[in-house]
């Protein structure tokens, strides 16, 4: 077993052997504090995250915990309903059921720090599908080597995990994170993430 973790973590998910799996995955790798649904917790209980499907996803649960970071994990449900989910409340990302634990774990983190962690294919329906969150126009001019470069950023890459993906020097992601974030008017990369994903002005 890996070392004790101080996050608090509530898994409220609809499917019960995913919440389960995830729980004592959670467990094996040092997560102590970690809770079932919310119907089951005691009012008393603050957690720093919560996992939730687009099932259990609702308003409630921001009211009732107002300072944890609320991550939603993709179950299989349609890109449109997760879109829509992103515009609707203050997530702090998306989550694919599929995401191997090192990046999970990753995820966990950023999204605690009060970063956003959105998986690969809900960026790749933003950036390639033209969904329903854009403004007209928002990605004319983006170059699809920064399209790229936004995926990763989306995902909590950071600019030296950037450059070896994509075989470039830092210097170079760096070059192309300063067009990006003149483009968009972004001051930072969780900024540019949200105009991204709302269709915010910046």
């Amino acid at each position: 077993m890996k070392g004790k973790k101080t996050v608090h973590i509530l898994v409220d998910l609809t499917n019960l052997l995913l919440a389960e799996g995830i729980t004592n995955l959670l467990g094996t790798n040092g997560y102590e504090n970690i809770t079932g649904t919310a119907k089951e917790v005691p009012d008393t209980y603050q957690p720093h995250v919560i996992l939730v499907d687009i099932n259990t996803l609702n308003q409630q649960l921001f009211s009732r915990y107002p300072d944890s970071k609320v991550l939603l994990v993709d179950t299989g449900v349609e890109k449109e309903r997760i879109i829509s989910a992103l515009l609707s409340y203050r997530l702090h990302g998306v989550l694919s059921p599929h995401t191997e634990f090192d990046l999970f774990e990753k995820a966990l983190n950023v999204v605690r720090e009060g970063q956003i962690w959105v998986d690969n294919n809900t960026v790749k329906a933003f950036l390639h599908q033209g969904g329903t969150a854009f403004q007209p126009g928002r990605m004319d001019g983006v170059t699809d080597r920064e399209k790229e470069i936004i995926d990763f950023v989306c995902q909590g890459f950071t600019n030296k995990e950037i450059a070896t993906r994509l075989n470039l020097s830092e210097h170079t992601v760096k070059a192309h994170l300063n067009r990006i974030f003149r483009k968009f008017n972004a001051s930072s990369r969780s900024k540019l993430i949200t105009l991204v994903m709302t269709g915010e002005e910046g």
